[in-house]
């Protein structure tokens, strides 16, 4: 197999080195009559993944993860993560510099409660804050005398000496047979109540635009700014070293493109803008405010549009799921012959599986670092494989959560293999996990359900035997675009309605600590339901990925007909659509992995 272009499994962060940042950081706070500094993991535009020079909680703390708040204080300071995070969190920052507490706005609030004097001044980067986060601090800081100051300069940036260039990723302007809308069309179907929509989520940047970037990992976003106004063109705010020529002359009808430099002036020629609620930085609708301008904060309307697939986008999604199915099942072959020999490693598992996938020429990267996770490691639902932790995959479970980017589509799977001998206990988690996923698959609701009020049915099972799981049930997932992807969502948090065309996940789960951990994921997507004699209208699901789900572990006794029968039929699927994409030993593996149950 052709050698890809892995993603990083050193470990990164770590408490080597934090401590004479963190005195330094202190000495530049005093000097500006600073009693403290919040840090948060988070760039101008709220990104899950960051470019390098935006990783200043990484620089100061160690901390690596993808979520998290530092608040340093001249005599203490304090991280705040979540549960995801705890053991990872404790292997790279130094307990005797901060205080590791549970995530949250609230949490964060509560312990400058404790820490923070009366007369205290609070600094933080207007840039990398939204609205809300800084009215809510504000606003407890006032309640104890103190104040929370939004400083010009961020002042890590000037201690960070060897701190990576901005980057400069090239924009691409993606086909319209891949598209399937025009950005003018999609402009049209735009409305908001203002003179003007400012758009500082760059994945509604490059939907809208159909445009794609590379200033992220995994994720290919163009960073920058969009003003639209309600009438008129729209400008784009993109470093211009970014744009190449022909995209250039495929943007020229659409919009201006402008210098990022000229966007508070722009800002300032509105009377009325709408600003994201999630991701806009404070600076600017700040500084709006400041030149007399009404702001109104509220979702973009662009997310919900964007999550709506159209025609041409589901088919580039199901291709790129059927590419992705192929890579799959070459690895998993591979793995079922390799692994109970011995010297297979979570890393050595992630690489084959990437490999795989590099085969196809469409394959751009991972859409995530790889969950690679074998014995007491897969009880951590968000657990990242690096050097030190790898470890050599044994006889019980392995659990391999994963995703691709490919020209067509974004992909995320995950898949729990038995490995050897599997405990009696092992096989009735996984089997609780499986009716969990298929009461998804099968589920029907009418038009108006949110993703809330499906949750329950993925728990059912494992809730009958007292368990449960910690995370949502689904997330929404882009176009080639992000992962993780909103407003849709499957979970107790999932307040809107579920829509056709739009990507889910269902990805029950089952952990425990130490011990194991069991997730079986698919793709769904959302689509109409024909009901003889139905009353209302009627939505379901239609699952995309394709993939053996293992029938080791199944412990048939608790699967009712139906669900055998939804088992069979997904595997009669895989084997048709993606045996004839295979040749030699992965192709009878895979006959026998989806053999009738």
């Amino acid at each position: 197999m052709s050698a890809a272009k892995h993603q990083s499994f050193a470990d990164q962060g770590g408490p080597a080195g934090t401590a004479p940042r963190i005195a330094a950081l202190r000495a530049a706070l005093s000097a500006k009559g600073l009693a403290g500094f919040v840090v948060p993991r988070g760039d101008r535009h709220q990104n899950e993944y960051l470019p390098p020079d935006q990783e200043r909680l990484l620089w100061a703390t160690g901390f690596s993860g993808s979520a998290g708040l530092a608040i340093v204080l001249q005599e203490k300071a304090a991280l705040f993560i979540d549960g995801r995070y705890t053991v990872q969190a404790a292997e790279q920052t130094d307990a005797a510099l901060f205080e590791r507490r549970a995530a949250g706005d609230k949490a964060a609030r509560e312990w400058l409660g404790e820490n923070l004097k009366a007369g205290d001044a609070l600094g933080f980067d207007p840039w990398n804050h939204t609205f809300d986060f800084v009215e809510d601090f504000t606003k407890a800081c006032e309640r104890l005398g103190a104040r929370f100051v939004a400083l010009d300069d961020n002042p890590i940036d000037a201690l960070w000496t060897d701190r990576p260039a901005p980057p400069l990723g090239t924009i691409s302007y993606r086909p319209l047979r891949l598209a399937g809308e025009s950005a003018v069309d999609k402009l049209a179907r735009l409305k908001f109540d203002a003179d003007a929509l400012l758009v500082s989520d760059p994945h509604n940047i490059a939907w809208v635009f159909n445009i794609r970037g590379a200033d992220v990992a995994h994720t290919p976003l163009p960073l920058g700014f969009a003003l639209i106004p309600a009438k008129g063109r729209p400008s784009l705010f993109l470093d211009p070293r970014k744009i190449p020529p022909t995209t250039r002359e495929r943007l020229a009808p659409v919009a201006d493109l402008r210098d990022p430099s000229d966007l508070e002036g722009a800002l300032a020629a509105h009377n009325k803008i709408a600003f994201d609620k999630a991701t806009a930085p404070y600076k600017l609708i700040e500084a709006f405010r400041a030149a007399g301008g009404q702001h109104k904060l509220a979702p973009d309307p662009l997310t919900l549009m964007k999550a709506c697939k159209n025609a041409a986008e589901i088919a580039g999604s199901k291709a790129a799921h059927l590419r992705d199915a192929v890579a799959l099942a070459k690895f998993l072959a591979w793995f079922d012959g390799a692994a109970p020999a011995g010297g297979v490693t979570e890393i050595g598992a992630a690489i084959a599986l990437e490999n795989c996938r590099a085969e196809d020429e469409t394959f751009r990267d991972v859409s995530f670092p790889t969950i690679s996770a074998a014995g007491p490691h897969a009880a951590l639902p968000h657990y990242r494989v690096g050097t030190s932790s790898d470890i050599s995959i044994r006889p019980g479970l392995f659990l391999i959560d994963s995703g691709g980017q490919y020209d067509e589509g974004t992909t995320d799977i995950t898949r729990t293999i038995a490995v050897g001998e599997t405990t009696p206990e092992m096989c009735d988690r996984y089997t609780r996990v499986l009716k969990g996923h298929i009461a998804i698959a099968t589920r029907v609701f009418p038009k108006g359900t949110t993703g809330a009020q499906i949750d329950a049915f993925a728990r059912a099972s494992l809730w009958d035997a007292g368990l449960d799981f910690d995370h949502g049930t689904g997330h929404g997932v882009g176009v080639y675009l992000s992962v993780h992807e909103g407003p849709q969502r499957i979970a107790k948090t999932g307040t809107v309605a579920l829509q056709p065309g739009m990507i889910v996940s269902n990805e029950p789960g089952y952990y425990a600590p130490e011990k194991f951990g069991i997730r079986i994921e698919n793709l769904v997507l959302v689509a109409p339901r024909d009901i003889p004699g139905a009353e209302r209208e009627m939505l379901g699901f239609e699952t995309i990925s394709l993939a053996p789900i293992d029938l080791r572990p199944v412990a048939r006794e608790l699967l009712t007909a139906a669900e055998i029968g939804w088992l069979n039929a997904y595997h009669a699927r895989v084997r048709e659509e993606i045996g004839p994409r295979l040749q030699g030993a992965a192709r009878d593996w895979l006959a026998a992995a989806t053999r009738a149950f």
